[in-house]
């Protein structure tokens, strides 16, 4: 009967001696030179000296001034938590997926959970948050009703928080400055007005979102500002608020009821919340054949937007891009100074800039 092959392994010659050298380490209560390293495994010299010099090199192992060699006990690995806006929000899911790809890079074990742009979701995350032990949480989600209450949990547990976009007591935040980045859209609204309706304006609509809290809701504050500087002949009774909820279905049903009330008026125009939102407006419009109607500017710049805001004469005409690939470096940064008690800012703003369509066009 022929012999059956011996079952091949697949290992890695050098990466085995390693592993030799340093489990030798871990066996070894006091400090031990390269001879004798070299004696008890029967590695080459030569090979032995350039793992000893790779293992200090990565903080394994330290040479002491008398040329031996112990092991260093390592501390455990930083461990943040992010307790998400929503994996349905796009905004939300480009912070996410910011925010890990930092937190790989700075070697930070980063738990990641989702708040399903619920209140009692949010609260339970909390709990989880503190019953894991996290290092450090970051918490985004948008009801201002429960902010305290997830905050008072976390500062329980002694555990430092950042909350994204929206404030919470006990915290650091980081985010946009609500008020300057709807100056921004009301700007850009306000000369779409100018340039191509000659200064007529029938509604000024803020797609808003009360839940947030008035510091969210300052975007559509400044928004109304900066159209009013512009045009300050336009009536304060035509400047008009509407609770969208931040969300696409519920802004795509009042735009269309406001519409359908509204069957005369040709120059809308219409700030929002976020990207998300401002869709839902769009598709309103679109349906009752309305987008030369209307001029509409969000906020996030997510990449339905910034295609709608490519096509020519889309009534989508610009969005605030919030730079969501910075906020993962940013709060990845920001959380390490805080764990190393470094003074930090109650207040971090992220960056942003205008995305309009001729801006788009000339990018092409």
């Amino acid at each position: 009967m022929a012999k059956k092959a011996p079952k091949r392994l697949y290992l890695v010659p050098i990466l085995s001696k390693a592993l030799d050298i340093l489990e030798l380490m871990q066996l070894e209560k006091e400090s031990i030179s390269l001879e004798a390293i070299y004696q008890r495994t029967k590695v080459s010299k030569t090979t032995v000296y350039r793992i000893l010099k790779t293992f200090v090199h990565r903080g394994y192992l330290a040479q002491t001034q008398d040329g031996l060699y112990r092991l260093v006990s390592r501390p455990k690995k930083i461990r943040f938590g992010f307790a998400g806006q929503s994996s349905e929000m796009p905004f939300s899911e480009a912070v996410t997926a910011s925010l890990q790809a930092a937190a790989s890079a700075a070697g930070v074990d980063l738990l990641v959970l989702d708040n399903r742009y619920d209140a009692e979701t949010a609260l339970r995350n909390a709990d989880d948050l503190v019953r894991q032990h996290v290092d450090l949480a970051i918490e985004f989600q948008t009801e201002q009703e429960v902010a305290p209450i997830i905050a008072d949990k976390i500062a329980g547990a002694g555990i430092p928080l950042i909350a994204v976009e929206m404030p919470h007591p006990h915290s650091t935040y980081y985010g946009v400055d609500n008020y300057r980045v709807g100056f921004e859209a009301g700007e850009i609204l306000a000369q779409h007005a100018i340039t191509q309706w000659k200064s007529q304006v029938d509604w000024v609509i803020g797609l808003e979102l009360p839940e947030a809290g008035p510091l969210v809701q300052s975007r559509i504050t400044g928004a109304f500002e900066a159209v009013r500087n512009q045009l300050p002949d336009i009536p304060v009774e035509f400047f008009v608020r509407l609770d969208a909820r931040g969300l696409r279905d519920k802004s795509y049903k009042i735009v269309l009821d406001f519409l359908r009330r509204h069957p005369k008026d040709r120059h809308i125009l219409l700030a929002s919340t976020n990207d998300t939102v401002a869709l839902g407006a769009l598709q309103a419009a679109r349906e009752l054949n309305r987008e030369k109607s209307l001029a509409i500017v969000g906020q996030d710049c997510i990449p339905e937007a910034l295609n709608e805001i490519s096509v020519l004469r889309s009534c989508f005409i610009g969005s605030i891009s919030h730079e969501v690939e910075k906020y993962g470096p940013e709060l990845i940064s920001l959380g390490l100074a805080i764990l190393r008690g470094q003074t930090v800012a109650p207040y971090n703003y992220a960056s942003y800039r205008s995305i309009t369509q001729e801006f788009l066009q000339k990018e092409q």
